[in-house]
């Protein structure tokens, strides 16, 4: 049984560190794409800067799985 607890919070762990590293990434993405000036109405630029910086905010909180859903949307808006 204590085999199983740890071996369940090495996992979890791995998995949180996962989402902690993806978070970087999807903002660099976001920052790389809003360099190229992408052709978007002014409401989704507006909408794509705030979603990039909630999800820097939930990955500064640990909250990464929230970080990384805020980005992927802001990736949705500019096809990246």
């Amino acid at each position: 049984m204590k085999f199983r607890a740890t071996l369940f919070s090495t996992l979890m762990l791995a998995a949180t560190a996962a989402f902690a590293f993806h978070c970087p990434t999807d903002m660099k993405k976001i920052d790389e794409a809003l360099a190229k000036n992408p052709k978007l109405t002014d409401a989704q630029m507006v909408e794509v800067k705030k979603l990039r910086a909630d999800g820097e905010t939930f990955h500064k909180a640990g909250k990464h799985q929230d970080a990384v859903d805020t980005l992927e949307k802001a990736m949705k808006i500019l096809g990246v």
